[in-house]
């Protein structure tokens, strides 16, 4: 019998066999193959050699040898559903190499049917895929320091696609808005919804124009949750371009400053109350004096009065005379009550208030309150105040107390020095809208680090508390100024601070020069 052709289909069907292995192989996974039961009966050389288990080893149920300890009965239990089910299997597990090390892959099972729907074969691929899951851990962890490092400092990011306005949002960026990061991600239209409707047009406009300009924006906005409470936001967010340039998206992310905002009104609260604590203890150790000064006019009212009736006592009245000494009268009380009026002023709790302030009024009102103190100590107060000079915008009280500070200060450096002592206040025009005031005396100077003396508790008076200067100097920057000192040559120093103007009038200023040492009459 002629039997050629079977010993070439054997060939051939050997050939392809030799094929089929060197394919098997050379594939860059590992590969199994079972009978319908789940036991092995083929596993490539590539396989062996890697987990060191020899052929006879691999069959059956023996690659589980090869497998992790912990992911052995969980793997061995969806083989088995896999195998009675005849569904396709993908699973997970640490297999170990020769060398005893452990490493991921991913194994893919599925079955090979007859023409009557029979499993005849299982077949089964392993791909190493240790160094994707340690790159996922790695990500894992790092996206859980984020997401823990965003609720610490309270801030949430959030990424906006521009042309659609879709965004996706952190979980603590969902609970700054007072959303349940778990629950169902809200619509762009309920963020938008709680926005401070006050705050909301100014947000918009400036997410509009750095979207035009395709430029960064930062904003400061507020949130109203449901509860009625609110919410203090910073958001700062950058552009992201494709490779044509084209804006494609915006990364942001917004702060929850809502403690810091509460923090700043209790501090600017409690350097009020400071402040006027301050203003209670200067005007308690001059109150001897403004006794004095209050009653020099009341004196004189007196006096006046006394004259107005020996006048109208004549046998002919002299009503011309009565009528001068009465308006005298009413100079004297007037002079009184402003006294004390500026004295209540300095003792009251009342919030600060901004209005336009002429600063020379403010020194002469300081002066009046403080001139009997300087006359007891031999002092003289001289000004040099520019006129016509432009107001500021500020509160007169406040800064009233900053320049009875500074004149008390000069009053102290120059209580024990000999032979003239003498104490100049002036104003004065300055560049770009600024104004100047200055406290000058001839005491005894500045200590050698100046720049100490407006610290806080600082101080070189034997019985002062060191607030003083620290609490111009806060004064004087809320009003966008600065407050300094200066030495003066031979002796002295001097004291000024900076104040913006409403509006600089042209024109250079003009200079009245008096000397104040009494009241006027």
């Amino acid at each position: 019998m002629d039997v050629t052709a079977v010993h070439d289909a054997e060939d051939r069907i050997r050939e392809n066999e030799r094929e089929l292995r060197t394919t098997i192989q050379t594939i860059p996974a590992f590969v199994v193959s079972t009978l319908p039961d789940g036991s092995v009966d083929f596993v490539s050389q590539r396989f062996i050699d890697y987990t060191g288990l020899s052929e006879e080893e691999w069959l059956g149920a023996g690659w589980l040898n090869a497998t992790h300890p912990d992911d052995r009965d969980d793997a061995a239990e969806r083989w088995r559903v896999a195998v009675r089910t005849g569904e396709p299997l993908e699973v997970e597990t640490r297999l170990r190499r020769a060398d005893g090390a452990y490493r991921w892959f991913l194994g893919r099972s599925v079955p090979l049917r007859d023409e009557t729907g029979h499993i005849v074969k299982w077949y089964a691929t392993a791909t190493d895929i240790d160094d994707r899951k340690r790159s996922e851990e790695k990500l894992r962890r790092s996206e859980a320091y984020l997401r823990e490092v965003q609720r610490l400092v309270h801030m949430g990011s959030v990424v906006t696609d521009v042309p659609s306005g879709a965004f996706t949002a952190s979980p603590e960026f969902l609970r700054i808005f007072g959303y349940d990061p778990d629950a169902e991600t809200p619509s762009r239209e309920s963020l938008q919804a709680r926005i401070h409707p006050d705050d909301y047009p100014t947000l918009r406009h400036a997410v509009d124009t750095a979207t035009r300009s395709k430029t960064d924006y930062v904003a400061d906005y507020r949130i109203v949750l449901p509860d009625g409470s609110i919410r203090h936001c910073h958001v700062v967010a950058h552009p992201v371009f494709d490779d044509a340039g084209d804006l494609v998206e915006y990364v942001g992310t917004t702060l929850d400053v809502t403690e810091r905002k509460q923090a700043d009104e209790a501090l600017r609260q409690a350097q009020a109350e400071l402040a006027r604590v301050n203003r209670v203890t200067t005007m308690g150790e001059l109150m001897a004096s403004l006794a004095h000064e209050v009653n020099q006019p009341i004196t004189a009212a007196v006096a006046n009065a006394n004259a107005c009736l020996r006048w109208l006592a004549r046998d002919t009245p002299n009503l011309d005379e009565a009528r001068a000494a009465a308006r005298r009268i009413v100079q004297d009380e007037t002079r009184a009550a402003d006294i004390i009026s500026r004295i209540r002023l300095l003792f009251t709790k009342d919030a600060s208030q901004r209005q336009a302030v002429d600063v020379n009024e403010v020194i002469r009102g300081t002066i009046v309150l403080l001139v009997g103190e300087a006359t007891r100590h031999d002092i003289v107060i001289r000004t040099e105040l520019a006129a016509d000079l432009p107001q500021v915008m500020g509160d007169s009280v406040h800064l009233q107390q900053v320049m009875m500070n500074l004149i008390m200060n000069g009053v102290d450096a120059l209580t024990d020095v000999p032979g003239t002592r003498q104490l100049t206040v002036a104003s004065q025009r300055a560049d770009h809208g600024q104004l100047v005031v200055s406290v000058s005396d001839t005491g005894v100077g500045l200590p050698p680090q100046g720049d100490e003396i407006f610290k806080a508790f600082v101080t070189t008076k034997p019985n002062g508390i060191g607030m003083g200067l620290s609490i111009s100097r806060s004064i004087v920057e809320s009003h966008g100024g600065r407050l300094w000192a200066e030495g003066i040559s031979p002796r002295g120093a001097r004291l000024s601070f900076t104040l913006p103007s409403i509006a600089s009038a042209p024109g250079g200023p003009a200079t009245r020069r008096t000397s104040i040492a009494t009241p006027p009459p």
